[in-house]
C-alpha cells in the first residue's frame, strides 16, 4: 500500500490515544502490505491463511468484536480506519470464515490451525525483581525478558529445528513469540502442550520456596546444559548486581528458604545479619562456598550438591504462561498495534538484538504522530520519516522468510 505525503492535521490531541490519532496511525503508518504478507503465507492472492483467519478488534468504551475475517488486505484496511481499534488480536485460521461463525452448523466451525505462541509477561518475576512490580519495567529488569528470548529461541531452533520466528515486545511489560513454520502451524491442541510442557520448568505457586527440582537424569539433557550456560552467563550480572537479592534480610530470606538444610539456613542469615551491608556479590560468593563443603560431607542432605543450579534457573529460566501456547484457538495481541496503557508500538526484536533492544526507545503513538508532521527532507511515504523504519526492517526481514518463493532483488522497505 502506498501511502500519501501529506502532512497531517492534527490537534492538541495529538498525545491521546483516541480513534482520531489511532486512524492517523493505520492509515499512515501501519505496514499493511508486510502484515498481509505474513499471515497469507503465499503472496498476493490470498489464500484460507488469511480470509479463514479470526481477528479481534477491541473498540471504543471497551467493546470487543471477535471473529473478525477479511477476504483481502484492502478490506482488512477498510475496517482499520473505520473501527480505529485500540487493540488487535490475532486468532486462529479456522474451516470457514469467522464472520460467518454465528450461520454454520455445529461442529461445522472448527480451528485448523495457528502459528505456536509464546507468551512471557514481567510480572511472573515479581517475586524475584526488586527494582519495579506490576506494569512498570526499567533497563535493570528487562534483562529478564533478554534471558528469556535467548533461551527459548535456541530450544525452538536446535530442539525442534523451527526457523521461521518473530518476537515481538508486547508494547508494555513483555515479550511474545510467533513460530510460524508450517509445522508449527499444524500442531493440535496436545502437540502445543507438549512443546510447552518441554520447555517449561518453573513449577508450582507463590507459596513453594524451590520451583526447580532436576533429577539427575534430566539435568543432563541438552536442553537444560544450554539453558544453563545461557543463566550463567547472565546471573551475576542481572540477580547480584542489578537486582541484589541478598542486599536485605527480606531478599535473601527467600533465597536462603530454597535451601534443604535448615542448620545451613539459620548459619548464613546469622552471618549475614552480622555484616548486612555486604553486596550480594560477596554473600553468594559465602553462601556457594557454604553449600559445596556441606555437600562433600558424608550423609549431607539431598539437593545441596544441585542448589546452585537450580536457583539460578529458577531465579532466570524464562516464565511461560503455558495457556497461551497449548490451545490453537488463543488469541493473542497483534505485532504493529498500539498499547492502550504506555501508547507504545508493539514492535518485532530481531533474533541479533535481544541483547540491545530497549523497550522503552520504542516509538509511541504521539512521538510518531509529530514526526510525520514535522518537516522532513526525505521523501516518499510518511512512515519512512518516522523512528518506525528500524522496525519496519526487522518485520520485512522475518516476513521475508515466510513467502514461499525469496525475493530476487534487493528488498527495500515495503510499507
Amino acid at each position: 500500500m502506498e501511502l500519501d505525503d501529506e502532512k497531517m492535521q492534527v490537534d492538541d490531541g495529538i498525545d491521546e490515544i483516541s480513534p482520531m490519532t489511532l486512524g492517523h496511525y493505520y492509515q499512515h503508518l501501519f505496514p499493511h502490505t508486510l502484515y498481509y504478507k505474513w499471515l497469507n503465507y503465499n503472496g498476493k492472492l490470498a489464500t484460507t491463511e488469511y480470509t479463514h483467519r479470526e481477528f479481534s478488534f477491541t473498540i471504543k468504551d471497551g467493546i470487543y468484536l471477535r471473529y473478525q475475517s477479511f477476504k483481502d488486505s484492502e478490506e482488512f484496511q477498510r475496517e482499520l480506519s473505520r473501527l480505529s481499534p485500540s487493540k488487535i488480536d490475532i486468532g486462529a485460521i479456522f474451516t470457514a470464515p469467522p464472520k460467518h461463525a454465528k450461520s454454520l452448523q455445529p461442529g461445522v466451525f472448527k480451528p485448523v490451525s495457528k502459528e505456536l505462541v509464546f507468551d512471557i509477561d514481567m510480572t511472573d518475576y515479581d517475586e524475584i525483581r526488586t527494582c519495579c512490580q506490576g506494569g512498570d519495567i526499567c533497563a535493570k529488569c528487562w534483562r529478564f525478558m533478554t534471558v528469556a528470548m535467548h533461551v527459548l529461541d535456541r530450544a525452538l531452533r536446535e530442539d525442534f529445528g523451527f526457523t521461521k520466528i518473530m518476537w515481538a515486545y508486547s508494547g508494555r511489560r513483555g515479550v511474545h513469540c510467533w513460530v510460524c513454520d508450517e509445522r508449527a502451524r499444524k500442531l493440535d491442541d496436545p502437540g502445543r502442550k507438549a512443546v510447552a510442557g518441554y520447555l517449561s520448568l518453573i513449577r508450582g505457586g507463590a507459596e513453594q520456596a524451590k520451583k526447580v527440582n532436576l533429577s539427575q537424569r534430566n539435568a543432563l539433557h541438552p536442553h537444560i546444559v544450554r539453558s544453563l550456560e545461557i543463566v550463567e552467563e547472565y546471573f551475576e550480572d542481572v540477580l547480584l548486581v542489578d537486582q541484589e537479592i541478598l542486599l536485605t534480610r527480606d531478599r535473601w530470606t527467600k533465597v536462603l528458604n530454597m535451601l534443604p538444610d535448615e542448620d545451613l539456613r539459620k548459619t548464613m542469615d546469622a552471618q549475614w545479619s552480622k555484616r548486612p551491608d555486604r553486596s550480594s556479590v560477596d554473600k553468594w560468593s559465602e553462601l556457594i562456598d557454604a553449600v559445596d563443603k556441606r555437600a562433600a560431607k558424608k550423609g549431607s542432605k539431598f539437593g545441596l550438591s544441585t542448589f546452585e543450579r537450580d536457583l539460578m534457573l529458577q531465579m532466570t529460566y524464562p516464565r511461560l504462561d503455558e495457556n497461551v501456547t497449548t490451545h490453537v484457538n488463543h488469541l493473542l495481541k497483534s505485532p504493529f498495534c498500539i498499547h492502550p496503557k504506555t501508547g507504545r508500538v508493539c514492535t518485532p526484536i530481531a533474533a541479533d538484538q535481544f541483547d540491545s533492544f530497549d523497550p522503552l526507545a520504542v516509538p509511541t503513538l504521539a512521538q510518531l504522530l509529530r514526526e510525520i508532521n514535522e518537516p522532513s527532507s526525505h521523501s516518499g511515504s510518511a512512515a519512512k520519516s518516522t523512528s518506525m523504519v528500524p522496525y519496519i526492517g526487522v518485520f520485512e526481514d522475518f516476513v521475508s522468510t515466510v513467502l514461499p518463493t525469496p525475493a530476487n532483488s534487493q528488498p527495500s522497505l515495503d510499507f
